[in-house]
């Protein structure tokens, strides 16, 4: 009995470990708090494109992967793509912005 106890328990910190090294980020992948961090950032900047009044109205598109902050989309103007590139780096935990807004 105690040597199936023995076994049950090393099962069960095999299964723990297995389980927050799948929690784990790589190079291409994010780990789970990572990812949370990245949504609360993409929140963040969709907020503040939307409070900036030039920029209320426009189609612009966010993605965020670890820190960096994607914006895409179409806008109507220069001084627009300036603007929303400026935003989005004003927002707290943004490592840098790829700033892919186009002029239609």
């Amino acid at each position: 009995m105690e040597k199936l106890h023995g076994i049950l328990k090393f099962m069960i910190c095999v299964g723990l470990i297995t389980a927050f090294l799948g929690c784990a980020g790589t190079d291409k992948r994010e780990s789970t708090g990572e990812y949370v961090d990245d949504s609360v950032i993409t929140t963040k900047v969709k907020a503040a494109i939307f409070d900036e009044p030039s920029l209320k109205l426009l189609q612009i598109n966010v993605e965020t992967f670890k820190g960096v902050v994607q914006l895409s989309g179409f806008v109507d103007s220069a001084k627009s793509i300036q603007k929303a590139g400026e935003v989005a780096r004003g927002v707290k935990g943004v490592v840098s912005v790829k700033n892919d807004l186009v002029i239609k």
